[in-house]
């Protein structure tokens, strides 16, 4: 059958290479998703209305911040404390203004302007801020095939745009978004804190101090 020619759209494999005629994996589409933010401005829980204005979203970046050991001859390079670069969130501002209001409420928690003023403590204002990539089904019967959980999250900076005479466009808010710690899950929501690769054991050869491979 032609349909069987498929299967060499993609990269010719080795025949003793598993599955060898395996055709193209299907991709994830960028504008298949939803963002949800949890405790952000007043009150708990979802604030859908941002939902339903994200625009657009980033996802991590990770910095593993890599240093050198410097060794008569060589140098050694080792990973020291990872850190997850800051994401970007645009959202369209509505007509109704309550998009605006919830950032506003969020920007309030984190440093009361009025009063000049801030938290007692981070978890004062810090915020969940969770996307899933989605199947493209629509309502119930959407998959999620990719889920980010952004821990401890905060506004580092919150941008209103502009606005133009000569532009036939919404007008947009940017949230700059810092976290702690971020967790990515895999096909179908896989449970909460169970990580998107498979476990490594750490393994230590000899003393603490050998750290050859």
């Amino acid at each position: 059958m032609a349909i069987a020619s498929l299967n060499k759209f993609t990269v010719p494999l080795k025949t003793n290479q598993s599955n060898p005629s395996q055709g193209l994996l299907m991709p994830k589409l960028k504008y298949r998703f939803r963002a949800f933010f949890e405790n952000f401005g007043v009150g708990v829980g979802e604030k859908l209305e941002m939902t339903k204005q994200v625009e657009s979203i980033s996802r991590p970046n990770l910095n593993m911040n890599p240093f050198t050991i410097d060794v008569y001859n060589s140098k050694v390079n080792l990973v020291g404390k990872p850190s997850w670069e800051t994401v970007n969130v645009v959202l369209r501002d509505d007509a109704s203004g309550s998009v605006a209001k919830i950032v506003g409420e969020q920007v309030q928690k984190q440093f009361d302007f009025m009063e000049q003023s801030s938290a007692a403590s981070g978890i004062d204002y810090k915020f969940l801020l969770k996307f899933e990539v989605l199947d493209g089904a629509s309502g119930n019967a959407a998959t999620v095939l990719e889920t980010w959980e952004l821990y401890g999250a905060l506004l580092s900076q919150v941008n209103y745009g502009e606005m133009a005479y000569t532009e036939s466009a919404p007008a947009q808010i940017t949230l700059t978004v810092m976290y702690d710690n971020a967790i990515q899950t895999g096909y179908n929501g896989a449970k909460e804190g169970v990580g998107f690769a498979s476990l490594a054991a750490r393994n230590i050869r000899g003393s603490v101090t050998n750290f050859s491979t």
